[in-house]
């Protein structure tokens, strides 16, 4: 790798795919350097510590495993989520998941644009059930790629209180390989916690627990929790995929909010190999 960032003296933009024996990526001799992407799993660890102190987007899907970001001080924009092979194996440190994912967010408090995964709003999730503190964060621009079930309410209510100038919000509705609802029952159960208590908003509304028990009120709740947990907010775009798209005659029934405008949002829908 040294040898690759000294050969490549005007790179803007790297990528890395399950670098195994690659522990410390350190890119600080790398001045020109603005794109990051590192993609890595249980088998394929690798990098573990991460020193990019020039980039300015950091793109990162990561496992249970420990990720260090020791110096990303110039980023403006993140996008993460958690990548894993098999649930099995994110189960087994699920405890160490959930302190690595808020630990991460704190290295990330600065930047401007900020994505999050369907698994990794799970994981915070879990660790705002626990009560492990959450950073305050300086986001203008957040999106949210996830299924919508109460699996990931607490976690998208922290972030969303969290983010005080929070202007444009866009909610990509995905549906993603999700860690099975049993494990979420026995982990709770686990902490001599109420399952039914943890997993209702503050508003005491009631969840479907997968995007297979799915309606419309669930929808419209979920757009009405982004409205009540922001301050700021100017913009909500709504890109509803596959399933999802029948909902989309809910967008005019929250035209009556004079502060925030939203919009439908049409891209092409993604691969289903897409864990994001």
């Amino acid at each position: 790798m040294a040898k690759i960032l000294s050969g490549c003296p005007i790179l803007e933009s790297l990528t890395l795919y399950f670098c195994n024996q690659l522990n410390v990526l350190d890119l600080s001799t790398s001045p020109r350097l603005r794109t990051l992407e590192v993609v890595r799993d249980t088998c394929i660890p690798g990098p573990t510590e991460i020193v990019a102190p020039h980039i300015r987007c950091l793109i990162l899907k990561t496992s249970q495993l420990p990720c260090t970001l020791v110096d990303v001080s110039s980023l403006t924009e993140a996008k993460l989520n958690i990548l894993f092979k098999s649930v099995r194996e994110t189960l087994q440190a699920g405890f160490l998941l959930q302190a690595n994912v808020v630990n991460m967010l704190e290295k990330l408090m600065h930047v401007e644009k900020l994505t999050i995964g369907g698994n990794f709003l799970q994981m915070l999730s879990l660790a705002e059930i626990r009560g492990l503190p959450f950073p305050m964060f300086n986001v203008k621009d957040l999106t949210l790629e996830t299924s919508i079930s109460q699996y990931v309410i607490p976690g998208v209510e922290r972030i969303l209180q969290n983010s005080p100038d929070l202007k444009k919000l866009t909610l990509h509705t995905r549906h993603y390989i999700a860690i099975p609802n049993d494990y979420f029952y026995k982990h709770i159960v686990s902490q001599g916690l109420n399952p039914d208590q943890c997993w209702r908003s503050k508003d005491g509304l009631s969840w479907n627990t997968s995007h297979w028990n799915l309606n419309s009120e669930h929808v419209a709740s979920f757009v009405e929790l982004l409205l009540k947990n922001t301050k700021t907010l100017e913009k909500i775009g709504l890109q509803l995929d596959g399933g999802y798209c029948r909902f989309k005659e809910l967008i005019p029934t929250f035209s009556h909010n004079e502060n925030v405008s939203i919009a439908l949002l049409t891209k092409p829908m993604v691969t289903s190999d897409d864990q994001w």
